[in-house]
């Protein structure tokens, strides 16, 4: 939704580069990956296998804003 409200049409994204996905996680969990499997298989429906599948880093953090329990950043290219 934060990106079709800046840019005002998701039809404008013509790939997803790279997403980064930070997972507020105990030092003991190991799936991070896992986690963040939901955000790539949403912009791959979304975006279609061409163009919604893109380099990807998941990783476990101590905190996040907030204490939400996900943070993604995304890289668009836009047409």
């Amino acid at each position: 939704s934060r990106l079709r409200s800046e840019l005002g049409d998701l039809d404008r994204v013509r790939r997803v580069v790279k997403i980064l996905g930070m997972v507020n996680a105990t030092p003991d969990f190991t799936e991070h990956p896992a986690v963040i499997n939901g955000c790539s298989e949403l912009f791959a429906e979304v975006f279609g296998p061409d163009h919604g599948v893109a380099a990807r880093s998941a990783i476990g953090v101590g905190s996040l804003p907030g204490n939400i329990t996900v943070e993604i950043e995304a890289i668009f290219e836009l047409k």
